[in-house]
């Protein structure tokens, strides 16, 4: 029996993921499936998750990322919901950052090889080959990923993977493209083939000998084959006259295709050299098999991994399409769902995709003490769509999902969501549709007596199909019982009694879905505080039904025309529409004065920097006059050197332009600053977005910040950010740390056995692996030697090195040490 909400595959994966795996309480064996299990497949059958479980297939990057999207499992607990979800929000955040998107090209399904390879077979050249890609994506992924400050979780994910650089070179030395084993392996093979490249060339000689000889008995010279055998087109006439092998006749007859005797000893040893060659080449490949095999539960692990990253990668581009933002999932069960403009997801792919109708939003806000809300209103209204919407939404937000509405969605987790909506009426089980839906209701609460909470209850037309009033009371008894086991029921029902239910319990509460009375339509939007009409007549008569009939019904109703209860209700929705009509006027009115703020602080900005130019300007002008002042007293001090003027008046002269000079100087005022620092939490204005965004953590030198802004994460300058209400942020306080290299000290800066590889011979992309390696193990710089010759080598080397984000710089060696032969890489 397999845990609740898991296809098989994902259960095996969950159970095999490691650290980072869902935890899954073991589940008892035995040979009927419990009834909670049961009520839940019905209830994702009915929402339709497995619809939307094929929508979010199409975004996965790999063919086993779309088969497991299509059997989504569904966490166990709140921890695993929440690690899915920042696995998510993470890997979203980078594919918005990098051109084209992450990239899983040359990541394959490497389940079948490692099983054929652990189990002593011999995988083929391209199966080989794939594993080779495989651990080259992974690296690649690796570098793109790995950054445990900005992305803890996933970069967790790939903490105690390997990639096997050695295995892949292995492999890539080892084949071609398309799985031939390469000549370079093995002496004996390059051997075997040249031999058989002589043969054929030679009998290929001997065969055009023949056709020029012989010509006159060939109907053509081409060449053909006939179960492996080189054949020629000989008249049937003429067949006796040239000695060999028949292999095959044309239809008709005439035409007799005969191997020639001369080349059938070459195509015997060529025969036998294929298979020589065979055996060679099988050697090679179960060589390569025995490694992999030997490495198969690292490559498992790294398999595992890639899966978990696409499946993360697909829902964060299926949130980003759908406009989805991250919900927050509480532990308490108490806690309020809170879903704003939330649309249907399938609905809005109906409309994007499909060419649909535009989706019409609904906003769900239920308190704590709520338990049961009672949704009435006409049919077609939108009544059941509203169901499903919320199932959906919270099935998602346990996914990891990201959700189809605006602002900051909120809601417990629920350990089960339980439905009952359509019609399960069944000529085969002799069920009427008050019978199936009492069966299932049934199943329903047993599932919340079995199951663990808290639960989501959906129920469609609660206590249909009966006698209205037996079937008024048994609503009425059911939502009571509901109300003490489930954390939240909605349900949809046409009784009145049920409408006024809350007036008796504070746990139950009424909405509505809206009608224009004036257009005879619904407008499918939401409408909480108050019950709905049903509107039976005026949707029967936009239906086009006999205008007698609808009279006749009218006079029925009682003088009261429509009712009391309906006329109260009216009521209530024009006391709601007014209301509503005054909010809207306030919320213009408050825009206004918004408007009109800003207008004012531009103005006084303006003000502002005006005054401090003028003053500018008086501060300039007084200097000039000073300095004109100064002059005439340096005249003044020559004079007198010269004997023209008298001591005394110059000195005083000095001494008052001096006391001028100093009472009007006007002293630089020190901007002071309002002492806000922005804090972990708290919502700030990005100056280069113009956007708000939310501060989820502070360097430890306070100047950055790594902030959201949506499902987006960035780092920014602590001067390009400012408060909401406009103040600037103070600068941190200067704080001096020594930072200590971890290891054993920065390395040698001579060259060394340890700190030098030698890379002569390979290709670059071989090349690139063996320094990678010695790169991320070495703390000082290291030589690589790589030869002269043609230079490609070595440009290669230094074009990905350029690359490499921890390389400082690349330059030749001393002459001593090689020159230009080899390349000295710094580290930062």
């Amino acid at each position: 029996m397999q845990p609740l909400g898991y296809g098989r595959d994902d259960w095996l994966l969950s159970s095999s993921v490691g650290r980072n795996s869902v935890e899954v309480s073991a589940v008892v064996m035995s040979s009927e499936v419990s009834t909670a299990s049961l009520a839940f497949q019905d209830t994702l059958k009915q929402l339709e998750w497995p619809r939307l479980c094929e929508h979010l297939a199409g975004f996965a990057s790999t063919l086993q990322g779309r088969r497991h999207c299509q059997t989504l499992s569904l966490p166990a607990d709140l921890s695993a919901s929440r690690l899915r979800l920042a696995e998510t929000l993470e890997i979203a955040a980078l594919d918005g950052l990098i051109d084209g998107g992450l990239s899983f090209q040359g990541v394959h399904d490497l389940g079948h090889i490692l099983a054929r390879c652990t189990k002593g077979g011999v995988a083929s050249g391209e199966e080989l080959l794939a594993v080779a890609d495989t651990l080259a994506a992974a690296r690649r992924l690796r570098r793109q990923i790995n950054d445990p400050e900005l992305r803890p979780t996933i970069s967790a994910l790939l903490l105690d993977v390997a990639t096997m650089p050695e295995l892949e070179r292995r492999l890539k030395f080892a084949l071609e493209e398309g799985g031939r084993v390469a000549d370079r392996v093995s002496s004996k093979l390059a051997g075997l083939r040249r031999q058989w490249q002589g043969l054929r060339q030679e009998r290929r000689d001997c065969l055009q000998e023949v056709i020029r000889r012989h010509a006159a008995m060939l109907q053509d010279t081409v060449i053909a084959d006939r179960h492996g055998r080189p054949v020629l087109a000989v008249k049937a006439a003429a067949v006796s006259q040239l000695p060999g092998l028949v292999h095959d006749s044309s239809a008709s007859g005439s035409t007799v295709f005969v191997e020639p005797q001369v080349v059938i000893t070459l195509s015997n040893r060529l025969a036998e050299l294929d298979g020589r060659i065979r055996e060679q080449q099988q050697l090679v490949l179960a060589e390569l098999s025995a490694a992999v095999a030997e490495a198969s539960v690292s490559i498992g692990r790294l398999a595992e991994v890639l899966l978990q990253l696409d499946l993360a990668l697909a829902r964060g581009r299926y949130g980003q399409w759908l406009g989805g933002v991250p919900p927050t999932l509480h532990a308490e069960a108490a806690a309020p769902f809170i879903l704003q403009e939330l649309r249907h997801p399938l609905l809005v792919w109906q409309h994007r995709r499909d060419h649909g109708e535009a989706v019409v939003p609904i906003s769900v806000e239920v308190s704590s003490t709520l338990k049961v809300v009672a949704i009435t209103g006409p049919n077609t209204g939108g009544k059941t769509v509203t169901l499903k919407s919320v199932g959906l939404a919270l099935l998602m937000a346990r996914a990891g999902l990201l959700l189809p509405c605006t602002g900051s969605p909120s809601m417990p987790w629920c350990a089960q969501v339980l439905a009952d909506i359509g019609d399960e009426q069944s000529l085969q089980q002799n069920l009427s549709t008050f019978s199936g839906h009492v069966k299932r209701i049934g199943c329903i609460l047993e599932a919340l007596n079995e199951g663990p909470g808290p639960a989501l209850v959906l129920l469609d037309e609660v206590g249909a199909g009966t006698d209205p009033s037996e079937g008024t009371a048994l609503a009425t008894a059911l939502l009571r019982t509901l109300a003490d086991r489930a954390r939240l029921t909605i349900a949809t029902t046409h009784f009145g009694k049920l409408k006024a239910l809350k007036y008796g319990d504070s746990r139950f509460e009424n909405a509505s879905v809206a009608f224009d009375g004036e257009t005879m339509l619904p407008t499918y939007r939401l409408q909480w505080g108050i019950p709905g009409r049903s509107n039976a007549l005026s949707i029967a008569m936009r239906l086009g039904l006999d205008g007698a009939v609808i009279a006749q019904a009218q006079e029925l109703l009682g003088p009261c025309g429509d009712g009391e209860v309906n006329e109260v209700i009216r009521g209530l929705e024009e006391q709601r529409s007014l209301q509503q009509a005054a909010a809207e006027d306030a919320a213009a009115l408050l825009a206004r004065t918004e408007l009109l703020h800003e207008e004012l602080l531009s103005r006084w900005q303006k003000q502002r920097k005006q005054s401090a130019a003028l003053q500018e300007q008086g501060r300039q002008k007084l200097e000039s006059s000073i300095r004109e002042g100064q002059k005439e007293v340096r005249q003044l001090i020559r004079r007198l050197r010269e004997g023209r003027a008298d001591g005394e008046s110059a000195r005083r002269a000095g001494q008052r332009l001096r006391r001028i000079q100093a009472d009007h100087r006007i002293q630089p005022q020190r901007k002071q600053h309002m002492g806000w620092r922005p804090e972990v939490g708290e919502r700030i204005r990005l100056l280069a977005l113009g956007k708000a965004a939310e501060v989820i953590a502070i360097s430890e030198d306070g100047k950055q910040l790594t902030v959201r802004c949506g499902v987006m994460r960035s780092t920014v300058e602590l001067s390009g950010v400012e408060s909401l209400d406009g103040l600037k942020p103070s600068p941190p306080e200067l704080v001096v740390k020594v930072k200590v290299r971890s290891g054993l000290g920065r390395g040698a800066e001579v060259r060394t056995t340890r700190n030098t590889v030698d890379v002569r011979g390979l290709r670059v992309h071989e090349a690139e692996v063996a320094v990678e390696e010695h790169l991320r193990s070495s703390t000082g710089p290291i030589w690589v030697i790589h030869g002269i010759g043609s230079g490609k080598l070595k440009r290669g080397l230094r074009q990905w090195l350029e690359t490499v984000p921890y390389v400082e710089r690349v330059n030749d060696a001393d002459q001593g040490d090689g020159g230009a032969g080899c390349s000295v890489i710094w580290l930062h």
